[in-house]
């Protein structure tokens, strides 16, 4: 089974504004006392919005491009 990629949330830098909850388009995420949580990962299509929402840089979304490489 492949894992599927999330948003990295950095909770050392969350204030628990809830702009990334609000803000998820696919209603993804909760606020928790700790912080934002993917209550519903398999709704997240890793679309970045959470990343642009948060004031404090608290939560990313690297993407890595890879090249295929023709044999």
């Amino acid at each position: 089974m492949t894992q599927k990629a999330l948003p990295i949330i950095n909770f050392d830098r969350c204030d628990r504004c809830g702009a990334c909850v609000t803000g998820c388009p696919e209603q993804a995420l909760t606020m928790t006392k700790a912080g934002p949580v993917f209550i519903q990962p398999v709704n997240c299509t890793y679309c970045t919005a959470c990343e642009g929402f948060c004031p404090t840089g608290a939560i990313r979304a690297p993407i890595k491009v890879r090249w295929a490489l023709e044999n």
